[in-house]
């Protein structure tokens, strides 16, 4: 049985101006940090056995504050990175539609699709699936693209995934085949991390 943590990383002032982030390289701001750092304690206890991230500093950064304490080498891995919003990245949503529309989200504006990024998401976790039989995985990715990972998991396709906290942590175990989740957009550590 194959144990895979996946992590949303710590937070950006895009995250807090609601912007769209896709690709660019934004940094952890000094909550984000505070975040990881928080995530890092929770896992220093823990057996784990790898850690993937997605290139992009944000997803990285967060991995290296879980570095510090396990001492796990971070494995980055690009097809792990955001989903690309295009046209629309570094936009908020009343932007968007002051130029494009109520209806803008029906336009492709440069936008990855949701096949091409299921496509790229699914060959990296087969990938990691296959090295780490039988092990516990840390992987650091981002929310848009962590979405599409949980539609498919829980066979759910919803809008309820939407609204992942910023370092939250959602352990899936895979047995014969399936995917059973046991833990879900847990943040646990950031409560706990305020009372300290």
């Amino acid at each position: 049985m194959t144990t895979i943590a996946f992590i949303r990383h710590g937070e950006t002032d895009w995250n807090i101006e609601r912007r769209a982030q896709g690709c660019m390289d934004i940094p952890l701001n000094e909550q984000g940090i505070k975040q990881a750092k928080a995530l890092a304690e929770r896992l220093r206890t823990e057996k784990w056995d790898a850690i993937y991230a997605s290139p992009l500093s944000r997803a990285f950064k967060t991995a290296e504050a879980i570095q510090e304490l396990t001492g796990l080498d971070i494995l980055p891995d690009d097809r792990l990175r955001e989903i690309s919003f295009g046209e629309t990245e570094g936009t908020t949503e009343a932007e968007r539609i002051e130029r494009w529309g109520e209806d803008w989200i029906k336009l492709e504006l440069g936008r990855e699709s949701n096949e091409l990024a299921d496509t790229r998401w699914q060959e990296a976790l087969k990938e990691i699936v296959q090295n780490h039989e039988n092990q516990k995985v840390l992987i650091v990715t981002h929310g848009a693209l962590l979405v599409r990972i949980y539609k498919s998991f829980l066979q759910d396709k919803t809008d309820k995934w939407y609204g992942l906290n910023n370092t939250s942590l959602s352990i899936f175990k895979l047995q014969d085949q399936n995917w059973s989740c046991e833990l879900f957009n847990c943040h646990k550590h950031l409560e706990e991390a305020k009372t300290i």
